[in-house]
């Protein structure tokens, strides 16, 4: 069918890029269980899927719920957000020992959802440093930004961290310190970092533009298309294209090059073209 050459289509892009980048994306030939901590495993339909924060991963949760639960829960959207985010509810790939690991990678079912590497940004930004009620990333990160980008903050802004404004959060993730000192957090790590496409062959690339047919796609060749939708709602205060150029207007084209070159391979390997909105130098 032709979904099923869109997808072939798409791992193409994903092995030519690791091809052509073998030299940035081959350190690490070995993966370690931590690396799998991304992976949630569906026994009874044996899939496997890649969570990426930002790219509809709560409903993809919530969905996997309803596939692992065996009839505990039916409809996905019963299930509270905070409640698919509990680590319990969905096992992992890293809690397998090494042949299992092994195995499931092998023969089940792979997918990942992608999106527009800056849109995803800037969303991840506005949801965890816009919102008042986020202030474990005000404490954790907010403070920190605050401290090493904000020449004379004062001791409140030292203190909350709640008021970073995005050309910081940038600043922040283009400092070479930042990278050094611990991994990104997963709302801001690259997709190729959280699901290590070019050590993994997925069998599905889904994307956030193409979201309800990918996903629904998806949920058919598992199966259970027939009574499992993929939930759909449409989010108003979902960032958009539009939002993401306005946010990239105060980005100096210095920062601009600088943070396109973290998110290069997420951008060549899903796709996505270089945003005509960025003066890039």
């Amino acid at each position: 069918s032709s979904t099923a050459i869109l997808h072939q289509v798409r791992r193409d892009q994903v092995t030519d890029t690791c091809r052509a980048n073998s030299v940035s994306t081959r350190k690490r030939r070995v993966l370690t269980p931590n690396d799998l901590k991304h992976l949630v495993v569906d026994e009874d339909h044996e899939m496997i899927y890649c969570y990426v924060p930002k790219v509809a991963c709560t409903n993809w949760k919530r969905v996997m719920m309803v596939l692992t639960g065996r009839g505990k829960y039916s409809d996905p959207m019963e299930i509270p957000a905070n409640e698919a985010h509990v680590s319990s509810n969905l096992k992992t790939l890293n809690q397998y020992s090494i042949p299992e690991i092994n195995h499931r990678l092998k023969n089940y079912m792979k997918f990942l959802f992608v999106r527009e590497p800056f849109e995803r940004l800037v969303s991840a930004y506005r949801n965890k440093f816009t919102q008042k009620y986020n202030t474990s990333f005000h404490k954790r990160y907010g403070t920190k930004i605050v401290r090493r980008q904000r020449k004379n903050a004062t001791q409140e802004a030292l203190r909350k961290g709640d008021d970073v404004k995005f050309e910081e959060f940038v600043a922040y993730l283009i400092d070479p310190h930042t990278q050094r000192e611990e991994p990104f957090n997963e709302h801001w790590q690259t997709v190729y970092s959280l699901c290590h496409p070019c050590h993994i062959h997925y069998d599905l690339i889904g994307k956030y533009e193409t979201l309800e047919e990918d996903s629904n796609y998806i949920l058919q060749l598992a199966g259970v298309g027939s009574y499992l939708k993929f939930p759909t709602y449409a989010k108003s205060t979902r960032t958009t294209d539009e939002m993401t150029t306005e946010f990239f207007q105060n980005i100096s084209s210095e920062h601009q090059t600088q943070l396109y070159e973290v998110y290069k391979l997420d951008f060549l390997m899903f796709n996505y073209s270089v945003p005509s909105y960025l003066k890039l130098e």
